[in-house]
Protein backbone atom coordinates (compact mmCIF):
# COMPACT_ATOMS: atom_id res chain seq x y z
CA UNK A 1 0.00 0.00 0.00
CA UNK A 2 1.28 3.60 -1.16
CA UNK A 3 0.77 5.31 2.55
CA UNK A 4 1.21 9.19 0.99
CA UNK A 5 -1.34 8.08 -1.95
CA UNK A 6 -3.73 7.16 0.88
CA UNK A 7 -3.38 9.95 3.08
CA UNK A 8 -3.74 11.86 0.14
CA UNK A 9 -6.93 10.13 -1.16
CA UNK A 10 -8.31 10.34 2.86
CA UNK A 11 -7.63 14.15 3.20
CA UNK A 12 -9.68 14.59 -0.16
CA UNK A 13 -12.51 12.62 1.27
CA UNK A 14 -12.51 14.47 3.78
CA UNK A 15 -12.52 17.90 2.64
CA UNK A 16 -14.93 17.26 -0.20
CA UNK A 17 -17.34 15.70 2.48
CA UNK A 18 -18.12 12.64 0.40
CA UNK A 19 -16.16 9.68 -1.00
CA UNK A 20 -18.05 10.74 -4.59
CA UNK A 21 -16.95 14.05 -4.22
CA UNK A 22 -13.29 13.15 -3.75
CA UNK A 23 -13.59 11.02 -6.47
CA UNK A 24 -14.78 13.41 -9.49
CA UNK A 25 -12.02 15.85 -7.63
CA UNK A 26 -9.39 13.09 -7.70
CA UNK A 27 -10.53 12.06 -11.57
CA UNK A 28 -10.34 8.35 -10.05
CA UNK A 29 -13.06 5.64 -10.00
CA UNK A 30 -15.26 5.99 -6.82
CA UNK A 31 -14.74 2.45 -6.29
CA UNK A 32 -10.70 2.85 -6.40
CA UNK A 33 -11.21 5.95 -3.56
CA UNK A 34 -13.38 3.76 -1.61
CA UNK A 35 -10.64 0.88 -1.46
CA UNK A 36 -8.17 3.04 -0.41
CA UNK A 37 -9.95 3.98 2.18
CA UNK A 38 -10.78 0.89 3.64
CA UNK A 39 -7.34 -0.38 3.09
CA UNK A 40 -5.77 2.38 5.37
CA UNK A 41 -8.20 1.45 7.90
CA UNK A 42 -7.76 -1.71 7.50
CA UNK A 43 -3.73 -0.92 7.82
CA UNK A 44 -4.29 0.72 11.03
CA UNK A 45 -6.77 -1.31 12.53
CA UNK A 46 -8.68 1.02 13.31
CA UNK A 47 -12.05 3.03 11.81
CA UNK A 48 -11.45 6.50 10.32
CA UNK A 49 -15.09 7.55 8.82
CA UNK A 50 -18.32 6.87 10.34
CA UNK A 51 -20.73 6.68 6.78
CA UNK A 52 -24.09 7.20 6.17
CA UNK A 53 -26.25 7.05 3.08
CA UNK A 54 -26.55 11.20 3.71
CA UNK A 55 -23.45 12.16 5.38
CA UNK A 56 -19.75 11.59 6.03
CA UNK A 57 -17.69 12.22 9.66
CA UNK A 58 -14.83 11.77 11.03
CA UNK A 59 -14.01 8.63 13.71
CA UNK A 60 -12.50 10.35 16.95
CA UNK A 61 -8.86 8.21 16.11
CA UNK A 62 -10.17 9.46 12.67
CA UNK A 63 -9.62 13.58 13.10
CA UNK A 64 -6.65 12.83 14.63
CA UNK A 65 -4.92 10.96 12.15
CA UNK A 66 -6.07 14.12 9.79
CA UNK A 67 -4.70 16.41 11.51
CA UNK A 68 -1.06 14.37 11.50
CA UNK A 69 -1.90 13.54 7.41
CA UNK A 70 -1.88 17.17 6.99
CA UNK A 71 1.47 17.92 8.76
CA UNK A 72 3.04 15.40 7.28
CA UNK A 73 2.29 15.95 3.61
CA UNK A 74 2.68 19.56 4.31
CA UNK A 75 6.38 19.02 5.09
CA UNK A 76 6.73 16.68 2.46
CA UNK A 77 5.96 19.59 -0.02
CA UNK A 78 7.72 21.73 1.45
CA UNK A 79 10.92 19.84 1.56
CA UNK A 80 10.14 18.87 -2.39
CA UNK A 81 9.98 23.00 -2.83
CA UNK A 82 13.13 23.72 -0.95
CA UNK A 83 14.75 20.90 -3.21
CA UNK A 84 13.73 22.19 -6.44
CA UNK A 85 14.23 25.88 -5.51
CA UNK A 86 10.88 27.34 -5.15
CA UNK A 87 11.42 28.26 -1.56
CA UNK A 88 12.01 31.30 -2.95
CA UNK A 89 8.11 31.97 -4.18
CA UNK A 90 5.81 31.48 -0.95
CA UNK A 91 2.28 29.80 -2.28
CA UNK A 92 -0.65 27.73 -1.40
CA UNK A 93 -3.53 28.15 1.36
CA UNK A 94 -3.51 29.68 4.89
CA UNK A 95 -6.18 29.56 7.80
CA UNK A 96 -6.50 32.40 9.95
CA UNK A 97 -9.45 33.14 12.62
CA UNK A 98 -9.65 35.96 14.98
CA UNK A 99 -12.17 37.28 16.26
CA UNK A 100 -15.12 39.35 14.80
CA UNK A 101 -14.79 43.10 15.56
CA UNK A 102 -10.73 42.46 16.19
CA UNK A 103 -11.01 40.59 12.50
CA UNK A 104 -12.92 43.52 10.76
CA UNK A 105 -10.99 46.41 12.23
CA UNK A 106 -7.59 44.59 12.33
CA UNK A 107 -6.56 41.82 10.52
CA UNK A 108 -8.67 42.43 7.28
CA UNK A 109 -6.18 45.27 6.35
CA UNK A 110 -3.67 43.54 7.00
CA UNK A 111 -4.61 40.02 5.09
CA UNK A 112 -5.41 43.02 2.40
CA UNK A 113 -2.13 43.84 2.13
CA UNK A 114 -0.76 40.91 2.31
CA UNK A 115 -2.61 39.36 -0.50
CA UNK A 116 -1.39 42.45 -2.72
CA UNK A 117 2.51 41.58 -1.85
CA UNK A 118 1.88 37.32 -2.40
CA UNK A 119 -0.80 36.57 -5.27
CA UNK A 120 0.44 32.92 -5.07
CA UNK A 121 -1.19 32.40 -1.80
CA UNK A 122 -4.58 32.34 -0.84
CA UNK A 123 -5.90 33.11 2.94
CA UNK A 124 -9.17 31.68 4.15
CA UNK A 125 -10.20 34.20 7.11
CA UNK A 126 -12.74 32.29 10.01
CA UNK A 127 -14.19 35.72 11.94
CA UNK A 128 -15.96 33.75 15.29
CA UNK A 129 -16.19 34.96 18.72
CA UNK A 130 -15.49 31.12 19.93
CA UNK A 131 -11.94 29.60 20.23
CA UNK A 132 -11.03 28.08 17.67
CA UNK A 133 -9.00 24.59 18.23
CA UNK A 134 -5.44 24.85 15.46
CA UNK A 135 -5.17 21.19 15.26
CA UNK A 136 -8.26 20.13 14.95
CA UNK A 137 -9.87 22.31 12.69
CA UNK A 138 -6.64 22.65 10.41
CA UNK A 139 -6.03 26.33 11.46
CA UNK A 140 -2.55 27.69 10.15
CA UNK A 141 -2.62 31.42 13.01
CA UNK A 142 -5.47 32.52 15.48
CA UNK A 143 -5.54 35.44 16.74
CA UNK A 144 -5.54 35.10 20.47
CA UNK A 145 -6.75 38.03 22.93
CA UNK A 146 -6.12 37.24 26.68
CA UNK A 147 -3.24 35.13 28.35
CA UNK A 148 -2.46 32.30 27.01
CA UNK A 149 -2.20 28.52 28.78
CA UNK A 150 0.88 26.48 28.91
CA UNK A 151 1.20 24.89 25.73
CA UNK A 152 3.38 23.73 22.32
CA UNK A 153 1.81 26.10 20.18
CA UNK A 154 4.06 29.09 19.60
CA UNK A 155 3.07 32.76 20.24
CA UNK A 156 3.95 36.15 19.31
CA UNK A 157 2.53 39.58 21.01
CA UNK A 158 1.45 41.83 18.81
CA UNK A 159 -0.33 44.51 21.34
CA UNK A 160 -2.12 44.45 23.99
CA UNK A 161 -6.19 46.00 24.40
CA UNK A 162 -8.13 47.29 27.74
CA UNK A 163 -11.42 46.51 29.11
CA UNK A 164 -13.16 49.98 29.31
CA UNK A 165 -16.24 50.34 31.36
CA UNK A 166 -18.34 53.22 29.07
CA UNK A 167 -21.50 54.61 28.63
CA UNK A 168 -23.31 57.69 26.24
CA UNK A 169 -23.29 61.15 27.35
CA UNK A 170 -26.50 61.51 28.15
CA UNK A 171 -26.99 58.36 30.06
CA UNK A 172 -24.03 59.63 32.35
CA UNK A 173 -25.77 63.38 32.25
CA UNK A 174 -29.25 61.26 33.54
CA UNK A 175 -27.95 59.15 35.91
CA UNK A 176 -24.25 60.23 36.97
CA UNK A 177 -21.27 59.40 35.84
CA UNK A 178 -19.82 56.36 38.68
CA UNK A 179 -16.73 57.38 39.89
CA UNK A 180 -15.45 53.83 41.78
CA UNK A 181 -16.63 50.09 40.77
CA UNK A 182 -19.23 49.95 43.79
CA UNK A 183 -21.14 52.70 42.19
CA UNK A 184 -22.38 50.31 39.47
CA UNK A 185 -25.06 48.77 42.05
CA UNK A 186 -26.62 51.99 41.40
CA UNK A 187 -26.79 51.67 37.18
CA UNK A 188 -28.50 49.66 34.59
CA UNK A 189 -25.93 47.50 32.76
CA UNK A 190 -25.42 45.94 29.87
CA UNK A 191 -23.97 42.39 29.70
CA UNK A 192 -22.30 41.16 26.72
CA UNK A 193 -21.94 37.40 27.70
CA UNK A 194 -18.96 36.39 26.26
CA UNK A 195 -16.79 38.62 27.65
CA UNK A 196 -18.71 38.65 31.53
CA UNK A 197 -20.83 37.61 34.20
CA UNK A 198 -24.64 39.44 33.46
CA UNK A 199 -23.97 39.34 37.45
CA UNK A 200 -20.68 41.01 38.43
CA UNK A 201 -17.48 42.56 36.58
CA UNK A 202 -14.22 41.69 38.05
CA UNK A 203 -11.99 45.14 38.78
CA UNK A 204 -7.88 45.04 39.27
CA UNK A 205 -5.97 42.09 38.52
CA UNK A 206 -4.04 39.45 41.15
CA UNK A 207 -5.17 40.23 45.11
CA UNK A 208 -6.25 43.64 44.36
CA UNK A 209 -9.03 42.22 42.09
CA UNK A 210 -12.80 43.09 43.20
CA UNK A 211 -15.87 41.69 42.15
CA UNK A 212 -18.58 44.02 41.56
CA UNK A 213 -22.29 42.94 41.38
CA UNK A 214 -24.04 44.76 38.49
CA UNK A 215 -27.66 44.71 37.25
CA UNK A 216 -27.73 43.58 33.58
CA UNK A 217 -31.24 44.82 32.31
CA UNK A 218 -30.12 43.92 28.88
CA UNK A 219 -28.09 41.10 28.54
CA UNK A 220 -26.86 40.18 24.64
CA UNK A 221 -25.06 37.92 22.96
CA UNK A 222 -23.03 40.23 20.73
CA UNK A 223 -20.77 43.30 20.98
CA UNK A 224 -22.08 45.46 18.47
CA UNK A 225 -25.26 45.02 20.23
CA UNK A 226 -23.93 45.66 23.43
CA UNK A 227 -22.79 49.04 21.84
CA UNK A 228 -25.52 49.50 19.90
CA UNK A 229 -27.55 50.22 22.87
CA UNK A 230 -25.48 51.97 25.48
CA UNK A 231 -25.04 54.76 22.63
CA UNK A 232 -28.98 54.82 23.15
CA UNK A 233 -28.51 55.33 26.59
CA UNK A 234 -29.65 51.93 27.74
CA UNK A 235 -27.00 51.51 30.11
CA UNK A 236 -23.13 50.96 31.23
CA UNK A 237 -21.40 48.47 29.25
CA UNK A 238 -17.94 46.91 29.67
CA UNK A 239 -16.36 45.68 26.24
CA UNK A 240 -12.71 45.65 24.84
CA UNK A 241 -11.11 48.98 24.22
CA UNK A 242 -10.29 48.17 19.64
CA UNK A 243 -14.36 47.44 20.19
CA UNK A 244 -15.51 50.98 20.57
CA UNK A 245 -12.78 52.93 19.17
CA UNK A 246 -15.19 54.69 16.76
CA UNK A 247 -17.95 54.84 19.33
CA UNK A 248 -15.26 57.14 21.60
CA UNK A 249 -14.25 59.29 18.97
CA UNK A 250 -17.55 60.00 17.74
CA UNK A 251 -17.92 60.90 21.28
CA UNK A 252 -20.95 58.47 21.01
CA UNK A 253 -19.78 56.89 24.11
CA UNK A 254 -17.13 57.82 27.09
CA UNK A 255 -14.93 56.12 29.60
CA UNK A 256 -15.09 56.10 32.79
CA UNK A 257 -13.82 54.32 35.66
CA UNK A 258 -10.58 54.39 33.92
CA UNK A 259 -8.46 54.06 37.03
CA UNK A 260 -9.58 50.76 38.09
CA UNK A 261 -9.45 48.95 35.14
CA UNK A 262 -7.76 45.64 35.18
CA UNK A 263 -3.96 44.83 33.15
CA UNK A 264 -4.41 45.24 29.66
CA UNK A 265 -5.19 42.10 27.98
CA UNK A 266 -2.02 40.53 25.56
CA UNK A 267 -2.80 39.86 21.66
CA UNK A 268 -1.10 37.19 20.08
CA UNK A 269 -0.58 35.78 16.98
CA UNK A 270 -0.30 32.00 17.13
CA UNK A 271 0.74 29.11 15.22
CA UNK A 272 1.48 25.17 15.84
CA UNK A 273 5.69 26.23 15.80
CA UNK A 274 6.26 22.79 12.78
CA UNK A 275 9.60 22.50 12.33
CA UNK A 276 10.41 23.37 9.66
CA UNK A 277 7.88 26.01 8.77
CA UNK A 278 5.75 26.40 6.01
CA UNK A 279 7.39 29.51 3.87
CA UNK A 280 3.50 30.76 3.10
CA UNK A 281 3.53 30.88 7.22
CA UNK A 282 6.90 32.60 7.40
CA UNK A 283 6.03 35.13 5.01
CA UNK A 284 2.39 36.03 6.64
CA UNK A 285 3.62 36.10 10.20
CA UNK A 286 7.16 38.37 9.18
CA UNK A 287 4.32 40.47 7.35
CA UNK A 288 1.85 41.00 10.03
CA UNK A 289 3.59 41.11 13.19
CA UNK A 290 5.10 44.50 12.61
CA UNK A 291 2.13 45.91 11.09
CA UNK A 292 -0.32 44.80 13.87
CA UNK A 293 2.25 46.48 16.45
CA UNK A 294 2.45 49.06 14.52
CA UNK A 295 -1.43 49.33 14.99
CA UNK A 296 -0.67 50.52 18.47
CA UNK A 297 -4.03 48.57 19.41
CA UNK A 298 -4.45 49.69 23.19
CA UNK A 299 -4.48 53.49 22.16
CA UNK A 300 -8.01 54.34 22.43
Amino acid sequence: MDRLESMTILLAVVDAGSLSAAARHLGMPLATVSRKVAALETHLGTRLLHRTTRQLALTEAGGSYVAACRRILEEIAEAERTATGEYVAPKGELTVTASVVFGRLHIVPVVAEFLAQYPEIEIKLVLTDRVVHLMDEQVDVAVRIGDLPDSSFIATRVGTVRRVVCASPGYLAAHGVPLAPGDLAAHDCISFEVLESRRAWVFGTGKSAQSVPVHARLAVNTVDAAIAAATLGVGVIRVLSYQVMDALRDDALRIVLAPFEAAPLPVSLLHKGQAPLPLKLRAFLDFVTPRLRARQLDVI
